[in-house]
């Protein structure tokens, strides 16, 4: 097969839709389905996003699964984890067509097993399936069952929260293209919020839910003020991703909703990747908190030897739940993909059963000011010898790092330096899109916006 863009990263396959569209949608799809080894004339669950591509590629995925003998069923535009609880809930398999975040000229596939995401195992073992294959086009009718995906996972929190926990907020949801948008809506309302709607799109818009910075926020705090809002919640294209901004118009880091979530539900197990907040070893509310590398297959793998009642969580906010999870002692049943909901029930939830502000509960965390951006475009090639010579060249570490000094460094994933001063520097390449990350961890928010500004310059330099 002639050589693309299209490869496996942190969540999925990721590539530029115009390869991904047609046949190598269709050879990877064959791929997943002899990999997987389903029984005949079994079901095969596909959701998709928002995206001008989604469509096509949706259908592609179709005609892999007729001609495997199996059958296709549309879900619709619905969450990823939507998709997920509902295929597992009839033992099947799935796939979500999304790009997730990442820019809109770009699509991929999420594969599920009918006991959930799949590994690293598993995506070398499709890699080691696929073939040189044309697989026939299909133009039949496929069957629906997106309002059935829809109402299980509405019916999945309903009591998750105490009922009616939300009258009296007023809670804008930043709609722009997220399939999660108008089921965010339901549910929050369901809990007697009172929601307003803000920034809806129809055309695809590419929102990163870590990159506060990102031009397409800035209108949010205007939003608030405007409207007099309580917060505002939104999530990424596939719904897979919380955001979070309080009535003052502070965005609350994605790993501060998952540590709120571990609380809430009463984890006695953490699994979250190295790039989470260093501060949540500190809190003493686990019994165990395992890092991983940065990805949902890393964090379900670990999740899976976790002894006790087990939620993970990604630095993003994407939440999963493990085995033996109770909300309110009613039992929560395992979803082992990244989920925006949860994370986001549970922070307005305990801040309202509190009678305290979203902010309140924040800096309740005995976290460290923790601050994220990336920069775009920057070829792996380069991300790549810039992290190389950081880890093998001292004197160059050194050298980049001497307005700070370097006391330690971690390679988990990527490199991540503590400071002279007990701050964190830590740069990756994204598994994703052409992009290098840079996270930081200040003592102060001062701190950690300094540091991040000049973690971002510094990269900039020497990949320029």
């Amino acid at each position: 097969m002639a050589a693309n863009s299209l490869k496996f990263g942190t969540s999925g396959l990721r590539g530029l839709a115009a390869e991904l569209e047609g046949q190598a949608a269709r050879r990877y799809v064959a791929a997943f389905l002899r990999h997987a080894a389903l029984a005949p004339d079994g079901k095969v669950f596909v959701g998709r996003d928002f995206r001008a591509s989604s469509p096509a590629i949706m259908r592609d995925c179709a005609a892999a699964i007729v001609a495997a003998g199996l059958v296709p069923v549309d879900c619709g535009m619905v969450p990823t984890p939507a998709l997920a609880l509902h295929a597992m809930a009839a033992d099947s398999a799935a796939i979500m067509v999304t790009g997730s975040h990442i820019p809109a000229d770009r699509n991929g596939l999420k594969f599920y097993l009918p006991d959930g995401e799949i590994s690293k195992a598993d995506e070398a073992g499709i890699v080691a399936a696929l073939r040189d294959e044309t697989v026939p086009d299909f133009a039949g009718a496929i069957a629906d069952e997106s309002e059935a995906a829809a109402s299980r996972y509405v019916a999945r929190f309903a009591t998750l929260l105490p009922a009616g926990v939300l009258e009296g907020w007023r809670i804008g949801v930043f709609e722009h293209s997220s399939v999660a948008r108008d089921l965010l809506t339901a549910i929050l309302r369901g809990f007697g919020a009172e929601t307003v709607s803000l920034g809806r799109s129809e055309g695809f818009v590419a929102v990163d839910t870590e990159a506060f910075g990102d031009a397409i926020f800035a209108p949010l705090p205007g939003w608030v003020a405007q409207h007099g809002l309580d917060a505002v919640v939104s999530a990424d294209g596939d719904g897979d991703r919380p955001l979070l901004m309080d009535a003052s118009g502070n965005f609350v880091r994605g790993d501060a909703l998952g540590l709120i979530t571990a609380r809430y539900l009463g984890a006695q197990s953490v699994v979250t990747p190295v790039t989470s907040n260093s501060g949540i070893e500190r809190t003493g509310a686990f019994s165990r908190v395992l890092r991983t590398r940065v990805g949902s297959p890393y964090v379900i793998e670990a999740m899976a030897g976790a002894p006790g009642s087990v939620i993970g969580f990604e630095a993003n906010g994407g939440t999963f739940v493990g085995g033996n999870v109770k909300a309110a002692g009613v039992p929560l049943p395992p979803l082992p993909t990244r989920d925006a909901v949860l994370p986001l029930l549970c922070a307005l939830g305990l801040a309202a059963q509190k009678g305290r502000a979203v902010a309140d509960v924040v800096a309740d965390l005995p976290l460290q000011h923790a601050l994220a951006d990336r920069l775009q475009d920057v070829p792996s090639e380069k991300s790549a010898a810039f992290l190389a010579r950081l880890a093998e060249d001292a004197d160059y570490a050194r050298d980049v790092f001497a307005p700070h000094g370097i006391a330690a460094l971690s390679q988990i994933d990527g490199l991540q330096f503590r400071t002279a001063a007990g701050d964190m520097v830590h740069f990756r390449a994204s598994g994703n899109a052409p992009e290098l990350r840079c996270y930081v961890e200040g003592s102060t928010e001062e701190a950690a916006r300094d540091l991040l500004a000049w973690g971002l310059a510094t990269a900039a330099r020497e990949v320029g």
